[in-house]
């Protein structure tokens, strides 16, 4: 392998391609899954997964090799299938070396035996669960009809017994957004410790959002307001994955997040025939980069059309992107849901930035302060105590028809009254 292709790139591998056990009217998959259409096996067979774990090995440029199983429901290969992808591992992993294994999940399928073999071989789990019962319940049903949030909760028990601390995956839908302390808490109290917000955004054949997709405002508020309850409540005992990576960005660290920075490309999509596209958002014909039979994993990750695939994302700015204080936090947002115009009548714009400037703006100076508190040794209580203080302080001489001080322009009344500390 030339030195050009040892770059730092990862995989979402697809075992049963996008087939599911659930029907989330959200999902970007429904009625658009043309791979299990045209191929004949259920699942990935055992050559494309050997030549795919060899290939993926043998291109990373580090001793751990991340291995990230996606679908679809990636459990519904089986746990025969996940047995072969340890022991492949094992074949072809050099000495010293380990493998890191991440499993999204909707968790319907953990049962105690799942459960075990995901503990032994010590797999990570994303587990998808959209914060309360109601409105789990309203957007993720199994394929029956049946609402799943009990047996999705079950399951994230499952594996907290046996030492797995899953990752809860939450997408924000208008529905969400209308009670984000809800959503928040639910997640909270189920005790993983870590959670993240995936917004809800799809086009509809008018040219409209659906009426799921979350608004740009809808959005804003409901991060302002889990942002505002966290850190006067949870810090040291609950994560939400932006506000940790935003830290890393404040801190000088590069995004940790695709839609963050500044170029995308790095992460390759395996479907259970071998084929390789550029994106998991962008599974079509257009994005199709060929077929692990043909070209390498490695080469694929350099190969010219992904790179243009990449580096599109930053080329492709607005103006008022460009110039906006807050590009190094977003990196602009993800290229699917750039199809808004920006103050200037310019296309391309992202769609959920106005919510994003909100939701930065009212954030990012606390979490400088918090930051510094830490270097200077405060801990958690000490930092959540000085941040209520205050919140008090700002709130002495507010009455109810005053301007709320969060800076939304409402009356306190019409928007944190029922919050303030």
């Amino acid at each position: 392998m030339s030195a050009e292709e040892r770059v730092p790139f990862a995989v979402m591998a697809k075992p049963i391609g996008s087939l599911c056990n659930m029907r989330c009217s959200y999902c970007y998959y429904l009625g658009n899954d043309e791979l299990n259409q045209r191929t004949e096996s259920l699942r990935m067979t055992p050559e494309v997964l050997e030549r795919f774990i060899r290939q993926y090995i043998e291109g990373s440029t580090g001793n751990v090799v991340p291995f990230t199983w996606h679908g679809g429901e990636p459990t519904l290969a089986g746990l025969d299938f996940f047995q072969q992808v340890v022991d492949l591992q094992k074949k072809y992993l050099p000495a010293g070396w380990e493998c890191w294994n991440n499993i999204q999940t909707n968790g319907l399928l953990l049962d105690e035996q799942w459960c075990d073999f995901l503990a032994e071989h010590h797999f990570d789990v994303g587990l998808s669960i959209d914060g309360s019962r109601l409105v789990h319940d309203t957007y993720r049903l199994d394929a029956q009809g049946k609402p799943t949030y009990e047996r999705v909760a079950a399951a994230a028990k499952r594996l907290m017994d046996r030492g797995i601390q899953p990752d809860l995956l939450c997408t924000v839908t208008s529905d969400s957004a209308k009670d984000p302390l809800c959503v928040y808490r639910g997640l909270r109290d189920l005790h993983t410790g870590w959670m993240q917000f995936i917004p809800i955004v799809r086009w509809a054949e008018d040219g409209s959002v659906t009426p799921d997709s979350v608004t740009p405002d809808g959005y804003g508020r409901f991060l302002r307001d889990i942002f505002a309850y966290w850190i006067l409540n949870d810090l040291g005992r609950t994560q939400v994955q932006l506000f940790a990576e935003m830290m890393g960005v404040l801190a000088g660290n590069p995004p940790g997040l695709c839609w963050m920075a500044p170029e995308c490309g790095r992460v390759l999509i395996v479907e259970k025939d071998g084929s390789v596209y550029s994106c998991d958002h962008f599974v079509d014909h257009d994005h199709l980069l060929g077929s692990i039979f043909d070209h390498t994993l490695s080469q694929f990750a350099v190969c010219p059309e992904q790179i243009r695939f990449g580096k599109s994302k930053c080329e492709s700015l607005t103006q008022q992107c460009r110039e906006c204080q807050w590009l190094p936090m977003c990196g602009g947002g993800c290229p699917k849901d750039r199809f808004s115009s920006s103050k200037d009548g310019e296309s391309g714009q992202y769609f959920l930035c106005s919510g994003l400037e909100t939701f930065f703006s009212y954030s990012v100076p606390k979490l400088r302060e918090l930051m510094e508190m830490r270097r200077n040794g405060r801990t958690a209580k000490e930092i959540q105590d000085e941040f209520r203080r205050q919140e008090r302080e700002r709130w002495a001489h507010v009455g109810r028809n005053d301007l709320c001080p969060c800076g939304s322009g409402k009356k306190a009344k019409n928007c944190c009254w029922n919050r303030r500390p």
